[in-house]
């Protein structure tokens, strides 16, 4: 499953205030074949996002209890990534992790970056992003799904020379990427091996980063 398939509205009142908070399923009906007999659960629930509209767009973001769960943190600022970085500290399966983007170099941009997760010596999971088509890529045909499926989703989402915004959400089996802010989301399951707990980036060209990344509770 790519993106939630099944939404559920919740109105939340808060010091005279109204919250509009979405609950999306994170499965489809071509997926539910995928659960293996050990595993006690079917499918899995996104976490609760706040809506809001701006200029005429929805935006959808983590609500602000879930920093409630942030715990140890790594931070790195003003990383120059070319070719594969691995950054000390930055592994599991459970993380809150904000990281931007941008050019080293406007003159000489990047031409792609990627993020991969979930990874280990055979499996990853990738989100990767190439500057010049505007173009956001969840990638899990690497992960170890066991069938067939859709692989593969992109989004185009606004830059300014390259610069991006992101909060990337790990949680065991499924990732959830808040882009600029809520703009957009992409959302993905996978079920690759719990010890697959690595996460390194990628650039072709240079690009420079600053990663705040939690563990989550």
């Amino acid at each position: 499953m790519i993106s939630p398939s099944t939404t559920g509205l919740i109105f939340t009142r808060r010091r005279r205030s109204w919250r509009r908070i979405m609950i999306g399923w994170m499965q489809n009906w071509d997926a539910c074949s995928m659960r293996s007999p050990e595993d006690p659960w079917m499918g899995q629930m996104s976490l609760p996002r706040e809506l809001s509209v701006r200029d005429g767009r929805l935006y959808q973001r983590p609500v602000r209890e879930l920093d409630a769960m942030r715990r140890r943190q790594i931070q790195y600022t003003n990383v120059a990534v070319s070719g594969v970085v691995k950054l000390d500290g930055l592994r599991g399966r459970m993380v809150d992790m904000e990281l931007r983007i941008r050019p080293e170099d406007l003159q000489n941009p990047y031409q792609k970056f990627a993020v991969r997760f979930a990874q280990n010596d055979r499996y990853y999971t990738s989100l990767s992003f190439r500057p010049r088509e505007s173009i956001l890529k969840i990638d899990r045909k690497f992960s170890g799904s066991r069938r067939a499926i859709i692989h593969q989703r992109r989004s185009l989402v606004k830059t300014a020379d390259g610069e991006l915004k992101l909060r990337i959400i790990l949680d065991r089996f499924s990732v959830e990427v808040f882009v600029n802010d809520g703009e957009q989301v992409l959302t993905a399951t996978m079920y690759t091996e719990q010890e697959a707990d690595g996460i390194s980036f990628f650039a072709d060209g240079t690009a420079q980063i600053d990663v705040a990344a939690y563990d989550l509770q």
